[in-house]
């Protein structure tokens, strides 16, 4: 049986949760908890004990235009041709000492996924585009005009040259965030972007016919109403996109917002609160469906990996994810490992200078890693299930540990049935009610291990 931890929505005393809006779970375990190994074992023997047969390609991209006030991903801004071009001849070494490594286990390697996330990956200059997709075929061996494959974008990078690189490589899935489309609230946001150049960005899109299209949209911002909320929810809807993302405004710490963040707790959760059961409605009201928190998707349109590594591959369950480039992360069924991290300015520049500096001999060993072991990978497995639409399985929980969810986690399952946040008219199934859904960001920290909330809280950001 796994060892069950305070619940942390609880404070002492009270029944009622402390915020719905406690973290996002886009990877489990997060960042924050890996560390640098001194003797980081080698790639080939991590890779010797997986299946290779259905790979999940994630490569970051660390460049932006600009840095949106609420980001607090591993990004820089402004980097000059010098710098994405050394970027890119470091990535190519990094391929290819990856790819022996798992040509040494003498299997065939094939990828099932792949994804280019950051940052912004169309930061990169068309040409520079066209060098990332023959080194992702070429020296990585991943047929980009074969498998389900998703890009990141902007308003301001998303042109004409750049979506015809991708749209001729064969890229399924275009993702752009636009956030709001009241200039006004995107200046709220520490966005400075102009509504022309979002319907411009948008008609080269729409006109380049990915199968599917993407539009991040971000509630909670200072000012915004539902009316407002409406407005934008109803622009990107006359776009007809497959996709809509709703994410919830964090102020992180080192970020843009963190400086002016002035908000009361409870009522800025309130307001959050009640502008994502009006968007929520509003798309159901419209025909799309939703898969989880975030993601609302028009019936009919397969689902395509996003670059946020929300997900492993579908074929390998919790392994399989193999990343190129500083901020990437690749997960082994026993290793989760990546590069340095951090969201500071300077400290972002540091470490993309110290990778580009890196020789190939280095990129051999994992370097920053988070050792997995049986219960971590029960956590991952809940994670990845209970938090989307289809629910968790407890056969297949069963099937894959020998062992029930409840059984494992009885704490956590009674609380989430104590507040009405799981339903479990199926007799296999345990899945979020509407309200769970509502409180996801709660939900996933309480299935963190002690280890990892430990690991977490002693990280010093910077």
């Amino acid at each position: 049986m796994a060892t069950t931890v305070p619940l942390p929505l609880v404070p002492s005393g009270s029944a009622e949760p402390e915020t719905p809006y406690k973290q996002y779970v886009y990877a489990y375990p997060h960042q924050k908890s890996y560390r640098l190994l001194e003797d980081g074992p080698l790639l080939r023997d991590l890779w010797s004990r997986e299946r290779l047969d259905a790979l999940s390609l994630y490569v970051h991209i660390p460049f932006c235009e600009m840095r949106c006030g609420f980001c607090n991903l591993f990004t820089r801004t402004g980097a000059p041709e010098d710098v994405t071009r050394a970027f890119l001849a470091t990535l190519e070494r990094q391929a290819r000492v990856t790819r022996e490594a798992l040509d040494a286990k003498g299997d065939p390697v094939r990828f099932a996924l792949a994804a280019f996330g950051g940052g912004t990956p169309t930061y990169l200059t068309a040409a520079e585009l066209t060098r990332l997709c023959t080194i992702c075929e070429d020296v990585m061996g991943a047929d980009l005009a074969a498998v389900p494959w998703s890009v990141e974008t902007s308003p301001a990078t998303a042109t004409a040259d750049r979506i015809a690189v991708l749209k001729e490589r064969g890229a399924t899935r275009l993702s752009i965030g636009v956030q709001s489309f009241i200039d006004a609230e995107a200046r709220a946001a520490v966005r400075p972007q102009k509504r022309e150049e979002v319907e411009g960005a948008l008609k080269l899109l729409k006109e380049a016919a990915f199968p599917v299209l993407n539009i991040d949209l971000i509630y909670g911002i200072d000012g915004q109403t539902e009316d407002s909320f409406r407005y934008s929810l109803d622009a990107a809807l006359a776009w007809e996109p497959e996709e809509i993302y709703l994410y919830p405004l964090y102020v992180r710490p080192l970020t843009g917002l963190m400086a002016r963040h002035d908000k009361d707790g409870a009522l800025w959760d309130e307001q959050r609160l009640r502008l994502y059961r009006f968007g929520r409605d509003h798309l159901l009201a419209a025909g799309y469906e939703q898969t989880s928190m975030r993601v609302f998707r028009r019936p009919g349109t397969a689902a395509v990996q996003s670059a946020d590594e929300t997900s492993i591959s579908e074929y390998n369950q919790q392994a399989g994810m193999v990343g190129l480039g500083v901020g990437a992360r690749s997960f082994t069924t026993d290793l989760h490992y990546t590069t340095d991290y951090a969201v500071a300015v300077p400290e972002v520049r540091r470490i993309i200078d110290d990778y580009i500096a890196t020789p190939a001999e280095q990129f051999r060993r994992a370097q920053w890693a988070f050792e997995m072991d049986g219960d971590e990978r029960r956590r991952m497995y809940v994670l990845q299930t209970l938090l989307e639409s289809g629910g968790l399985s407890r056969d297949a929980y069963r099937r894959q540990f020998g062992s029930s969810p409840e059984g494992d986690y009885p704490e956590q399952f009674a609380l989430l049935a104590a507040r009405d946040w799981t339903r479990t008219e199926e007799s296999d199934r345990v899945r979020l009610t509407g309200e769970g859904m509502a409180w996801a960001d709660a939900i996933g920290p309480l299935f963190f291990s002690a280890r990892v909330n430990d690991a977490m809280a002693s990280y010093q950001d910077r």
